[in-house]
């Protein structure tokens, strides 16, 4: 199988990597950080590409040449909470351009190139657990995605297209807020239920831990 996993340097997108190599799968790895991405790509005998999906410049780019993909996922994310009163412009952008406009710009360019029947996951978030003081843009940028990945779903009937909704997942993500709550789950919980989920039939929504 091949796999491209845009987020791969995040807690969900390297438990990802690591649970899809342990299939045997051939991987290439995308993220910002070129240091943790290459280490990562290394121990994994993995291709990386270095890119801002926040650009769609970039993500066309990385994948131009690229078909045959089997499995996509979509593991960026960034969540900056602040109070609306205190709306931060280049906080904002940087959270929509995480969570909404990375994950369009993958689903434009990267849906055309997958095999018959492949596989898409865009990690989205539970709307119960994103209510919250400070979460106006991660929660409204979450919505968006999700919202897309259903009219995306519409329009690429031979892909099938899951939108993952996790529990809250002890990630380095929390770090913006705090910690994990207590009894969060971990990230290789969320990427072994990925995996399971790829051998099975197609379903729209991939409620983990339910």
């Amino acid at each position: 199988m091949n796999t491209l996993i845009f987020g791969a340097t995040g807690g969900i997108g390297a438990a990802t990597a690591r649970a899809f190599a342990a299939q045997g799968d051939t991987l290439t790895l995308s993220g910002r950080d070129e240091g943790r991405l290459s280490a990562l790509a290394a121990e994994l005998g993995a291709a990386h590409r270095v890119a801002d999906v926040g650009y769609e410049s970039h993500v066309k780019a990385l994948l131009e040449g690229m078909s045959g993909i089997d499995t996509l996922v979509y593991a960026a994310g960034v969540a900056l909470p602040e109070p609306l009163k205190d709306a931060d412009p280049a906080k904002v952008r940087a959270v929509w351009n995480a969570n909404y406009f990375g994950g369009l710009w993958v689903l434009k360019h990267g849906l055309p190139r997958l095999n018959a029947c492949g596989r898409v996951y865009v990690l989205g978030a539970r709307p119960e657990l994103v209510t919250a003081r400070g979460f106006t843009q991660y929660a409204a940028s979450k919505a968006a995605v999700a919202t897309a990945v259903g009219i995306a779903r519409l329009e690429a009937r031979s892909v099938g297209l899951t939108l993952v909704l996790p529990p809250a997942v002890d990630t380095g993500l929390w770090a913006q807020v705090g910690r994990a709550p207590k009894g969060a789950m971990s990230a290789d919980a969320v990427a072994a239920a990925i995996v399971q989920d790829r051998a099975g039939d197609v379903q729209n929504e991939l409620r983990i831990g339910d």
